[in-house]
């Protein structure tokens, strides 16, 4: 059978096999958050692998709880292993809501959490909630990060608990605007710290 999964998944080890034959999810690095200002994924330090071995990178990120209420996960990149993380960034974003109490309904483009031309750190969220039962789940791709030919694609879905109690869906896709290659992530909050969750980083063969 095709497009089975294989091994322990979207995790600490295992693969996932992509439908029709095609090429797995092979996971590379996990960490996991406890009070921590902000977490990096840098290719050759601690295990983590960000380079040619990839076209495709893979990020997930799984009950993200912040310490301080209505904050927002985001992210930056960094093409000097790690010592700056301040890519160029243009970016999009759709946000579509939900409140729990069956009102406030919305889909629309959202401006506050795009970026143009901008080296400022990319919202991954809009304005979390910090209740014992709120928290923001979601992906993150990155396409071909050691390309020194073109700029480097990226691809985020969400879905976090906000502050208010509403279910807030966000889609981003942007690229980092240069042509040198991308080899270290960062993850923090725009205000407190990560109290909580896991965060994976998987390279797909093909």
């Amino acid at each position: 059978m095709s497009g089975i999964i294989a091994q322990n998944t979207l995790d600490n080890s295992g693969l996932i096999k992509a439908p029709e034959g095609g090429g797995a999810w092979n996971f590379i690095k996990k960490l996991t958050a406890s009070g921590d200002s902000d977490l990096t994924m840098v290719n050759g330090t601690d295990d983590v692998v960000l380079d040619s071995t990839y076209k495709v990178y893979l990020f997930t990120f799984k009950n993200i709880h912040p310490s301080i209420n209505d904050t927002r996960l985001e992210f930056n990149l960094s093409d000097d292993t790690g010592s700056t993380f301040a890519a160029t960034k243009t970016t999009s974003c759709a946000r579509a809501e939900h409140n729990e109490s069956g009102s406030g309904g919305a889909l629309a483009y959202n401006t506050s959490l795009d970026l143009a031309q901008s080296t400022s750190n990319q919202p991954l969220g809009s304005s979390l909630g910090s209740d014992n039962d709120q928290n923001t789940s979601g992906y993150l791709h990155l396409f071909n990060p050691s390309s020194t030919t073109f700029v480097k694609h990226f691809m985020a879905r969400v879905n976090e608990t906000n502050h208010n109690n509403s279910s807030f869906d966000l889609l981003y896709g942007g690229y980092a605007n240069t042509t040198s290659a991308i080899d270290g992530i960062k993850f923090e909050m725009s205000s407190g710290n990560i109290d909580a969750g896991d965060f994976c980083l998987y390279g797909l063969t093909t």
